[in-house]
């Protein structure tokens, strides 16, 4: 397939997660005999911080414009057998219609944020998508699976809504001989919905275990937070150096957004980067977790920190040792970026692709 990606970034990972997941599919798909070309919103803040500004396996395209866009791009959206749309794309509405008029092969919208887009969709404040564009894309690929699927077809009119979660890239994430600099680690930008979890479960942990180690990376904590002397903090991780910082805890934490939650059946790229080094993970809860992974057997389930200090000073190292080596085949078995670009494949064919005969709406 000639696929046209439109994404929010692919070239700065700097403070999204949506980079990540587009890397880990584009290189697949690549690795597949596809042809991609990503189309990214030039905006300051990625601007001044791409650290892949010329991706191996794709071409990169900035934009300035919509205006700039259709003039760029119509070529390309006209030419591909699959056009995708994802996400929190700066005036993604507008793109979409641009799209949806220009387009002859398959459309498809990618969401990496569906319980976000749906709770905010009946308000109007979602800039991304609009509720007429849902039924218009043959194909809604969802980061939520479950019953959230069911509501994209039925009550949002999608031809066809199907999970394409997140995934790993197992050249890029394995275990490695490393020394354990800290004993729980969590990386994720801030959110003011997983904020009281993370303190719930690791920080009034750090506050109780002064002689234990424990980090937390990513940007955007406000400087009002209060961090026990025994938390260190990574401001920013470039997801070149993602591996090293797994292979440094015994532990890792999961914390999950608020609207995720909610939904279900919404895996963050963090469990399964973790896994892949084998590290084990300590995570929240919510319905469907154990479809992708088995609590105590691949991973850890806390509810407070008194929870999450049991697994760090009580686990024998053995039982620590599997329950990571068990998640690691987990992902290796089902969650890894091949996966996803064979799933997407198959529900190309389930939409009925058909490159290039596609008569434009």
């Amino acid at each position: 397939m000639n696929i046209v990606i439109l994404g929010l970034s692919i070239t700065s990972s700097w403070g999204n997660g949506h980079a990540t997941t587009y890397r880990a599919l584009a290189g697949a798909l690549a690795a597949r005999g596809h042809t991609i070309t990503f189309y990214e919103r030039d905006t300051p803040w990625y601007a001044d911080n791409r650290d892949l500004p010329e991706p191996p396996y794709c071409r990169a395209r900035i934009y300035r414009s919509v205006a700039e866009l259709a003039d760029r791009a119509a070529a390309d959206i006209r030419a591909a057998s699959m056009v995708i749309v994802g996400s929190y794309v700066p005036e993604g509405i507008a793109v979409g219609d641009l799209v949806h008029q220009t387009a002859r092969g398959l459309t498809a919208f990618y969401d990496i944020d569906t319980p976000v887009t749906l709770a905010r969709l009946p308000s109007g404040h979602v800039d991304y998508l609009a509720p007429r564009q849902i039924p218009r894309y043959d194909l809604y690929l969802s980061f939520t699976g479950g019953p959230t699927l069911e509501v994209l077809q039925r009550t949002h009119g999608s031809p066809l809504a199907r999970p394409l979660y997140c995934s790993v890239d197992p050249q890029l994430y394995f275990p490695e001989p490393a020394a354990v600099r800290w004993d729980l680690g969590y990386l994720g930008t801030y959110s003011d919905d997983r904020q009281p979890v993370l303190t719930r479960l690791m920080l009034n942990a750090a506050a109780k275990a002064p002689a234990s180690r424990f980090v937390v990376a990513g940007p955007q904590y406000p400087d009002s937070i209060t961090w026990p002397a025994n938390v260190d903090r990574v401001i920013h991780l470039a997801p070149s150096e993602h591996r090293r910082f797994y292979n440094a805890l015994r532990y890792t934490l999961n914390v999950t957004r608020a609207d995720m939650v909610k939904a279900g059946h919404s895996p963050s790229v963090r469990l399964f980067e973790a896994a892949a080094c084998g590290t084990p993970i300590i995570s929240d809860t919510w319905e469907g977790l154990d479809r992708f992974f088995t609590p105590g057997a691949e991973i850890l389930i806390s509810r407070n920190a008194a929870q999450t200090l049991t697994y760090l000073h009580d686990m024998p190292e053995a039982d620590r040792n599997a329950i990571g080596a068990r998640a690691r085949q987990r992902v290796l078995s089902a969650h890894t970026a091949l996966h996803r670009a064979m799933e997407l494949e198959s529900y190309a064919g389930e939409a009925g692709l058909r490159p290039a005969e596609k008569a434009a709406s």
